[in-house]
């Protein structure tokens, strides 16, 4: 009779190359994936729509805001002194003194210069 031979199952477990990819694949993937997340922080922060971008936008929009309030209350000044110049002669005669240097009839002028003092 021929003797018949029975193996008996290991308990180790069989590793198989196509199953699992070795460890250097996974260091490959992981490095990709790392570069590409790096890549997408960096553009978001530096980018054409980023963080910096924005910041920058920000400032600018601040800035105009500023002068566009400050050109209103400008606008708003000169329209009240326009009202006061069609509505109110003592607003061109104030004018008239105070830039043109023009007096009343029988009004005397005083021209009041200082004096430097005197050195010791």
């Amino acid at each position: 009779m021929a003797k018949r031979e029975i193996r008996l199952p290991s308990n180790r477990r069989k590793t198989t190359t196509r199953n699992e990819p070795p460890a250097r694949n996974r260091r490959i993937v992981l490095c990709i994936l790392l570069f590409v997340a790096s890549v997408i922080v960096v553009d978001g922060l530096v980018g054409d729509r980023g963080l910096l971008a924005m910041m920058r936008a920000r400032h600018e929009y601040d800035t105009v805001a500023a002068t566009v309030a400050r050109q209103r209350a400008e606008n708003a000044r000169l329209r009240e002194e326009a009202r006061r110049l069609r509505e109110d002669p003592g607003a061109i005669e104030e004018i008239a003194r105070r830039d043109l240097g023009l007096i009343r009839p029988g009004e005397k002028v005083f021209i009041v210069k200082d004096v430097q003092p005197a050195k010791p």
